[in-house]
């Protein structure tokens, strides 16, 4: 069966965030891959100069009449990622929602980009378009700690409480929900970060359980851009192969994650030469370089039940 994504990100000629990051990586698997950009610029914007032009709510909903008009609005996932403006996010809501009554089975993997380390970096009204309308539609929810505390007003300073917030998150909608990072201390030192996963899966009896993981990840020691939108590609991809099994398709992804972080990290030093900061280009992500990592990944990280 072909298995068809709509995929609502960012564009950028050269370099790899948004749909640049996600399209390679999810069509390497398989997946029909069908990208309306959010925004056209030159490159991401971590970079000294970029330019481009940005899609507004109305710009989205004459292209979403377009595949309409064709019939061909059959979606088995929606994925999105940063947004900076309420009413484009508000017109997706509503593409969601018409695609959802023609698909009841359709999967909606959200990134819910907002901030990070007690900040936020996209305009403060969203945050309750995120809460009411976007969690709402979500299936699978890809938050970092600072967005998974602003979404359900807690603070995460321990296990217990990054377990509850996923609680709170599952309660507003989504069935499963992985905390991407968190500053939670890891039990094998400080070289590792915290991420946490939790999935309600129905028994054949209607009981509902819920299966919760926690995964120490290696710590690189630099700052790449399009790593968060890898992450919710990934994930789509292996909770789709293994849909009941979220310790496996945590453990796939973050391990992707590590070959294409590696090799990024490590191209990036050569090209700098010895004791030089690599240039946003130079860490711009090995994506193509990695496509036998993504297609196979090496299992690096192993996820604890918790």
């Amino acid at each position: 069966m072909e298995c068809r994504v709509l995929s609502i990100q960012s564009h950028v000629v050269r370099g790899y965030v948004g749909n640049k990051s996600a399209a390679f990586p999810l069509q390497v698997l398989g997946f029909e891959v069908d990208s309306i950009n959010s925004v056209q610029f030159s490159n991401h914007t971590g970079y000294a100069h970029w330019k481009g032009q940005v899609l507004t709510a109305e710009e989205l909903n004459v292209l979403y009449e377009g595949i309409k008009l064709n019939n061909v609005n059959h979606y088995d996932y929606i994925l999105t990622g940063y947004s900076r403006d309420t009413s484009f996010l508000e017109t997706v809501v509503d593409i969601i929602q018409e695609l959802k009554k023609a698909n009841p089975g359709l999967v909606y993997v959200c990134d819910p980009v907002m901030g990070d380390h007690g900040a936020m970096y996209v305009p403060e009204l969203l945050l309750p378009v995120y809460k009411n309308k976007v969690v709402p539609v979500a299936d699978i929810l890809t938050p970092n700690q600072f967005e998974a505390e602003i979404l359900t007003g807690r603070k995460i300073t321990t296990e217990a409480d990054a377990i509850e917030v996923m609680d709170l998150l599952h309660k507003m909608g989504p069935e499963t929900v992985v905390l991407t990072s968190t500053d939670l201390l890891s039990k094998r030192g400080e070289e590792f970060l915290v991420a946490l996963g939790s999935q309600k899966i129905m028994k054949p009896g209607g009981t509902v359980i819920s299966q919760k993981i926690c995964l120490d990840i290696p710590k690189v020691d630099a700052v790449f851009v399009g790593t968060g939108d890898l992450f919710a590609a990934m994930l789509l991809a292996w909770t789709h192969f293994h849909p009941k099994d979220l310790k496996a398709a945590c453990e796939k992804t973050v391990s992707v994650m590590h070959h294409v972080i590696k090799r990024t990290i490590t191209y990036a030093n050569e090209m700098a030469g010895p004791g030089k900061k690599p240039s946003p280009a130079q860490l711009e992500l090995r994506m193509v370089q990695s496509k036998a990592d993504i297609e196979n990944p090496t299992i690096v990280v192993e996820a604890n039940l918790l």
